[in-house]
């Protein structure tokens, strides 16, 4: 491209101008006073910020670091010219470091060079991070801006908008920006008579909680739900305490990857605070399935079962929960007790009732009819209750001693009926209890988890 030697002419004029321009101009200018024409004079500095990029949020030590564009606009006395002097130039292009700046400075800054003035884009602040609701939280950090050294009466400082500048913002992963309002801050100190201003922008942020819900709060859910689930295995499995113990251990490791993440503060998290309550409610459910499998496993030497327990877990609470023996259910119980009225015998025999003497009655007495003439008896022979018996004494003995071992195996088998009547009892009140934590526990699962849930709405 070939330029006229008219448009070089013109940009050689511009370019002797301008240098006559910048010679004039910093010939007796200083960058370190303020540029005022008199010294009681105020300075007016207007600030304003626009957020382009949130680079990180570090809730543990509590810094923010964002991407910011600073624009300052100020006044100077003594940079100002006719331009009609200088063939109509009216600006021209210095380093910055020539003129005076105002030593605007963030307050709460996070990096080692507190007192110099923001000069890179990429800011670190401080921010006091308030985990009470985490996953579901929202926090508020200030970016307070303000001069350094000098004080409002010298340099007083303002914003032109209501708020920061977002039209440039690029979306965070983790977290939503709802606002960026900003508000000037007149502050006395008490060394200090004059009056210090700053303007304060309140980065207004909304955690993104889908991660955290997929990665800690849904798996400690689903987690929670196998703690019920313990009192519905059967006791002779073998499993039960293990099943709590590992649970147990499972949430203790989601525990410490929140903890790891979190600041070390008095405010537990929701999510810590869930963590807690689901493992004491694990703790608690384990140390029942111990007392309940003591009592499952309750052999002959135990005490029967309490009037109490028998009335209100076995006769009431098994029914509310469902709980038979084997072969029973809800309608086979009064069946059973109608079958067995049915089949029992008017007048029970002699021979299941009764001791030695009943069952001597209940003998035969011979085949002849009433009336008939007795028998004539041969030599040796004696008749007892109808009946020839060659050796009386001999037969009652030996009558005897058939009958007390009968009753002897008849007393241990209703011993060893009783034992394990007692046993199968004691079994059933451990099956009814584990049913009833069971739906106890589950229930406490599910309020637990809409209290955590409702949170995020």
């Amino acid at each position: 491209m070939k330029r006229s030697p008219w448009s070089l002419c013109t940009g050689a004029a511009q370019g002797k101008y301008a240098q006559m321009l910048f010679n004039e101009l910093f010939e007796d200018y200083s960058n370190a006073l303020r540029p005022v024409e008199d010294t009681d004079m105020v300075l007016n500095v207007t600030l304003q910020i626009t957020l382009s990029q949130i680079k990180d949020m570090d809730e543990r030590n509590q810094i923010l670091t964002v991407y910011l564009w600073i624009r300052q606009t100020w006044y100077d006395a003594y940079l100002k010219w006719d331009k009609d002097r200088y063939d109509g130039l009216d600006s021209i292009r210095i380093p910055s470091n020539l003129v005076w700046r105002p030593d605007i400075v963030l307050y709460n800054k996070a990096d080692d060079d507190f007192s110099e003035p923001v000069n890179t884009n990429i800011v670190l602040s401080s921010c006091v991070v308030d985990v009470s609701y985490f996953p579901f939280d929202s926090q508020q950090c200030n970016l307070t801006f303000g001069s350094w050294t000098y004080n409002g009466n010298q340099v007083d400082i303002f914003t032109t908008l209501d708020s920061g500048d977002l039209s440039d913002l690029i979306e965070d992963v983790e977290w939503e920006i709802h606002g960026m309002p900003a508000v000037k801050n007149v502050i006395t100190y008490g060394c200090c008579s004059e009056p210090y201003p700053d303007v304060t922008f309140t980065l207004i942020l909304k955690r993104k909680s889908s991660f955290y819900i997929f990665n800690l709060l849904l798996p400690c859910l689903l987690i929670s739900f196998l703690a019920p689930l313990g009192f519905y295995l059967p006791a002779d499995s073998g499993e039960k305490v293990s099943l709590g113990v590992t649970v147990l251990l499972s949430l203790t490791v989601f525990q410490l990857m929140v903890a790891e993440s979190m600041p070390p503060s008095d405010n537990v998290p929701l999510i810590g605070k869930y963590y807690i309550a689901t493992m004491t409610m694990i703790t608690a459910s384990t140390a029942l399935t111990i007392i309940i499998m003591n009592i499952h496993y309750c052999g002959s030497g135990a005490r029967p079962v309490p009037q109490w327990a028998r009335v209100i877990i076995l006769d009431y609470m098994s029914k509310i929960f469902f709980v038979y023996d084997v072969g029973e259910n809800c309608t086979s119980l009064q069946c059973a007790k109608e079958q067995d009225a049915e089949s029992a015998p008017a007048h029970p025999s002699p021979t299941e009732h009764g001791g030695y003497e009943e069952r001597k009655k209940a003998l035969p007495k011979g085949d002849g009819k009433d009336g008939d003439p007795p028998k004539k008896l041969m030599d040796g022979e004696n008749e007892v209750n109808g009946l020839r018996i060659r050796d009386p004494e001999g037969c009652c003995s030996c009558y005897r001693a058939l009958i007390q071992n009968i009753e002897y195996i008849a007393d241990c088998v209703r011993r060893h009926k009783a034992n394990h009547a007692k046993g199968v009892e004691w079994k059933k009140v451990a099956k009814v209890m584990d049913r009833f934590f069971m739906w106890i526990f589950f229930i406490m699962v599910f309020f637990m988890s809409v209290l955590v849930i409702g949170k995020a709405f």
